[in-house]
């Protein structure tokens, strides 16, 4: 029976390009895969003829002499023409024409190509750390060199983290020349898996160091100072490169990341910048008006006048006596805020000049008579 015709095979003209091949033979070779067809007694012929088609019209020089003497080239009748895949073995050089497919298609799965080496993981970057660091508001507000300790791993002193005994260098794994990975035939599959003698790292080491027992690296705390700009907030990311834990192999060591938490204060409450205190004051002061002393972040005093009248809720600022901004964009400003206290415990003298200051006060409370006059309206519109 005589063969068909390679283009006819995967189904593309004599003027498709070497994508055009590689994408006909990809849809064939999934189409017509024995394992996909156990019902059909022609399938792995025909597979094995599409796998014979693209490995010759894959390569440019195979595919010049198809093209100009056809299956002739092939098969021994054009003398010392290049030679390719053997009627007696159907396919030829399956294993490389299917395994260019195979990791086309499943090589991001595989972790990359093999030929080039993309599964190797020799030496690897260390991990990032973090350190939930947590401060006062004094310590945010003037800034801080803050030591601490970090349990981490980190590069092996008796082998400078080679993991190998006495410093010396890992050597080329045998089993699988340095790649990383190894490849087994499964039937018609060329499997790609990573090498059980270097565990993917495509080196081994003869004597492991007895310390770090090959890995390069041994737990340790380390001391380190850190200094914590003024003006940081809870939720503040302070980096410090290089901190991290060692890497593997004398891969580069990963970053320590500071995560800042500012403690509540008694006193004050922060808001971005700005400062608030609230300050209690008599009943005698708000109405009369004073002056009232009041505490500052820096450890100063600012005396403050209150207005007479003052209600509850009253705010008074104080410029620039607020947090300053993390990258020195100004400072915040102070927010003193009054509460009027209403006076407990009070002594049978006191409540009788409470009540008579009440019956002589009808007239003093804006408040309490605009509330009021309020009520009546809505009383008079509900019985209306």
């Amino acid at each position: 029976m005589a063969k068909r015709d390679f283009y006819e095979v995967l189904g593309v003209s004599r003027g498709a390009s070497a994508d055009e091949l590689k994408k006909a033979y990809r849809k064939k070779a999934k189409e017509l895969h024995p394992d996909r067809n156990s019902d059909n007694p022609n399938a792995e012929s025909q597979f094995k003829e599409v796998n014979e088609a693209y490995e010759i019209l894959k390569d440019a020089e195979k595919k010049a002499a198809y093209d100009r003497f056809g299956h002739a080239a092939f098969d021994g009748g054009m003398g010392g023409g290049p030679r390719g895949p053997q009627r007696g073995h159907p396919g030829g050089d399956f294993n490389s024409a299917f395994s260019d497919v195979f990791e086309d298609l499943f090589g991001d799965f595989m972790g990359g190509r093999g030929g080039g080496g993309g599964g190797r993981q020799r030496a690897s970057r260390g991990l990032d750390l973090r350190y939930n660091m947590r401060i006062t508001l004094e310590e945010a507000f003037t800034g801080a060199q803050k030591s601490i300790r970090v349990p981490t791993l980190a590069a092996c002193e008796e082998c400078s983290g080679t993991g190998a005994e006495g410093g010396a260098e890992p050597v080329t794994c045998p089993t699988c020349s340095g790649m990383g990975k190894v490849r087994a035939q499964q039937g018609f599959f060329t499997v790609e898996r990573t090498c059980p003698t270097c565990s993917g790292m495509g080196q081994t080491i003869k004597n492991p160091c007895q310390t770090c027992h090959g890995s390069g690296r041994e737990e340790k705390e380390r001391a380190l100072s850190v200094n914590i700009p003024a003006g940081v907030e809870t939720g503040t990311r302070i980096r410090l490169a290089g901190e991290g834990e060692a890497g593997m192999r004398g891969g580069p060591p990963g970053d320590l990341y500071i995560f800042v938490e500012v403690a509540e204060h008694a006193i004050f409450e922060r808001n971005g910048t700005d400062l608030y205190c609230r300050v209690p004051v008599s009943m005698a002061s708000a109405a009369l008006g004073g002056d009232v002393e009041v505490p500052t972040i820096d450890g100063g005093r600012s005396r403050v006048k209150v207005p007479a009248g003052s209600q509850s809720g009253r705010q008074m600022r104080l410029r620039s006596k607020g947090m300053p901004a993390l990258r020195g964009a100004g400072t915040g400003d102070m927010f003193i805020e009054i509460a009027v206290e209403t006076p407990v415990n009070l002594t049978g003298r006191q409540k009788e000049l409470l009540r008579e200051f009440g019956e002589l006060s009808e007239d003093n409370q804006p408040e309490t008579s605009k509330f009021f006059s309020k009520v009546k309206s809505f009383w008079d519109g509900m019985t209306g």
